[in-house]
């Protein structure tokens, strides 16, 4: 995408230089800044884990999660091998819970520190060789984003053109299954109800918004080149702090065109390319998008250079439950994957899944066999915190609520007082049920537990260019049992993963040396795979 022009810039630049002081929010140029990562090499193929700082470590005593708590978990992270840590939203929202409803983009959600406890985060991190990505909302702020209430209460304001309005939508308009646009006389942000429950808009009213996501968040106008350098500023000024990559979200739904095309438009691909060579513009650092529909496609570098692979998740999961059928589809996949995609099993929205704990009921050697399908694998792998200890989900309101998912991390038997989320007198959301077992303490001391078998699978993965940076070869499915290679320059590691409740046989090449389970011996030839179970050897030099 071209630069913005810069003539459109100076029509407004007047009028939003004044509106600045009214609207309470920095739009100042960012100039770039850019270093070369510290990190170490190709941290960006190490594994990953995404955190929830709300519900991480609590610092101050009041319940809720924050930076300096996440900074005292540091030691913990490094000891399980995380490579670099995927921060969903920090920056100050309306919602004071998720954060992707944006009030402040360069400023930090007071519940969880100051952008001092920000910079002590990522030099910390950086100091143990850990990265830290954050999430970055460009496709819409909170209905509480000073410039949308300006906006709202005056139709000639300069930051009327930052959204997007329109009397006259018309019909046809179905955004999972709700009417996207909003009458802001109606103040719809203040609905209690389901969104597509809304009473209807009145056609011709001035104040019609759209929002892909609701009305309390109103979608920014990103054909107005002033908007495109707000957020072009805003990713510079915490890239200049240190900042090693984001997570972009919501990508594909930057442009809108009709009711019939408004999802991955051409112009939405453009604009996510163009922020991926801003990202990138400082070395070293990493981009991955959320893109649900077309995510092999916005893996490629040509695009964001970084996806999720949903719908693989699922497959996954089934895999790991012994569906046969998945476990060719998961072997496929991999076969045709760019390893610019980033594998996870679920993450913190309730349509990627429940915690994996929930999805098998506490089967830990299924468990141990969804961790193995993605860790030992191409690609970036993410773990979702808490699914290195078994953490289980808590009860939801209904089958939609996010809730359960992001829930305190469990760190102690108890998760209370000294050594646990919070001292305070009530975390922020309930614990886990199961944590009086599946707590990082525990499960530290525990040498048979999934932290530690997580452990020894990141160590793996560290340890070896194959299993970091190789390709993905001779795989072969036979029922429930797949086999395959990863191979990097002289290096071969071939890994066997039998799903199924029955003994199997694999053939096992002369030379071939165990890495995993840890002290075992290889069998060379015709060998048996016990039910449940996964092999790594290092095969011998050709």
């Amino acid at each position: 995408m071209p630069k913005p022009l810069l003539p459109a810039l100076a029509l407004l630049a007047a009028g939003l230089v004044q509106a600045q002081a009214q609207a309470q929010i920095d739009i100042r140029p960012v100039p770039a800044q850019p270093r070369a990562s510290t990190l170490p090499a190709h941290w960006q193929h190490g594994v990953f884990m995404e955190i929830f700082v709300r519900g991480y470590q609590d610092s101050d005593g009041d319940g809720i999660g924050d930076l300096r708590g996440l900074t005292r978990r540091l030691d913990y992270l490094q000891k399980l091998g995380i490579s670099g840590l995927w921060l969903m939203p920090i920056t100050a929202s309306s919602d004071h819970d998720h954060g992707y409803a944006t009030t402040d983009y360069r400023g930090i959600e007071p519940q969880y520190g100051t952008l001092a406890d920000f910079d002590e985060l990522v030099r910390e991190a950086h100091r143990r060789g850990i990265a830290i990505v954050m999430d970055y909302v460009i496709n819409h702020a909170s209905w509480q984003f000073p410039p949308f209430q300006h906006a709202v209460t005056d139709r000639t304001s300069p930051w009327r053109s930052w959204f997007v309005w329109n009397p006259e939508p018309g019909p046809g308009w179905d955004i999972w299954g709700k009417y996207p646009w909003y009458d802001a006389a109606q103040k719809p942000w203040t609905w209690t109800g389901e969104w597509k429950d809304l009473p209807p808009i009145t056609p011709g009213a001035p104040d019609i918004f759209f929002g892909t996501f609701g009305p309390h968040m109103p979608d920014f106008n990103l054909r107005n080149p002033a908007v495109v350098q707000y957020h072009e500023d805003s990713l510079r000024f915490w890239l200049n702090r240190g900042l090693d990559g984001y997570r972009l979200d919501a990508v594909p739904h930057l442009i809108e065109n009709s009711a019939k095309d408004w999802n991955d438009q051409p112009e939405s691909r453009a604009l996510t390319k163009h922020f991926q060579d801003l990202i990138k513009s400082y070395p070293g650092r990493y981009v991955v998008c959320e893109a649900t529909a077309e995510p092999i496609a916005y893996g490629n570098p040509d695009l964001c250079g970084g996806a999720f692979a949903f719908n693989q998740n699922y497959e996954l999961m089934k895999a790991a439950k012994g569906d046969a059928e998945a476990v060719q589809r998961v072997a496929g996949y991999y076969r045709s994957m760019s390893p610019t995609m980033a594998t996870f099993l679920h993450n913190h929205d309730i349509f990627t899944g429940q915690r994996v704990w929930d999805q098998l009921h506490g089967d830990e050697a299924r468990y141990r066999l969804a961790a193995a399908s993605y860790l030992l694998l191409p690609g970036t792998p993410f773990v979702y915190y808490g699914e290195e200890i078994g953490q289980a989900g808590i009860d939801g309101k209904d089958p939609r609520d996010d809730a359960p998912l992001r829930s305190p991390m469990s760190w102690t038997p108890s998760n209370q007082g000294p050594g646990g989320f919070s001292t305070g007198p009530a975390p922020f959301r309930p614990l886990s049920l199961n944590r009086s077992r599946h707590n990082a303490e525990s499960q530290q001391r525990e040498p048979g537990s999934l932290f530690n078998f997580y452990r020894e699978l990141i160590a793996l993965r560290r340890a070896s260019p194959a299993l970091t940076l190789g390709r993905y070869e001779a795989d072969h499915v036979e029922g429930q049992v797949w086999r395959f290679e990863r191979v990097h320059g002289d290096e071969r590691v071939l890994i066997a993963i039998n799903y199924g409740d029955a003994p199997a046989a694999i053939d096992v090449p002369a030379g071939a040396q165990t890495l995993h389970p840890k002290n075992t011996r290889a069998t060379h030839g015709r060998t048996t795979l016990p039910p449940l179970s996964l092999r790594v050897y290092r095969l011998a030099t050709r």
